[in-house]
């Protein structure tokens, strides 16, 4: 199954989030097959790929609880 998450990335304590498609039995900061969009939860920047979003959901992916709050926020769900 694929999965939607956030996959971590930046200095200690200064973190930020890569949205991406991945398997759902491979490691958080594992390779994953496509990376779809950034996050910054300290400035609250958002930037979404969202014809990619749309084609991963097309075919059945399913977005973790944090993914699909920023997707209800930028439209998309």
């Amino acid at each position: 199954m694929i999965k939607l998450r956030l996959k971590r990335f930046g200095k200690k304590r200064e973190a930020s989030f890569r949205l991406v498609a991945s398997n759902s039995t491979t490691r958080r900061d594992g390779r994953p097959l496509q990376e779809l969009g950034f996050y910054n939860p300290r400035t609250k920047e958002t930037r979404l790929d969202t014809e990619a979003l749309r084609i991963r959901l097309g075919q059945g992916a399913q977005p973790t609880d944090a993914v699909r709050a920023l997707l209800e926020k930028g439209g998309l769900l």
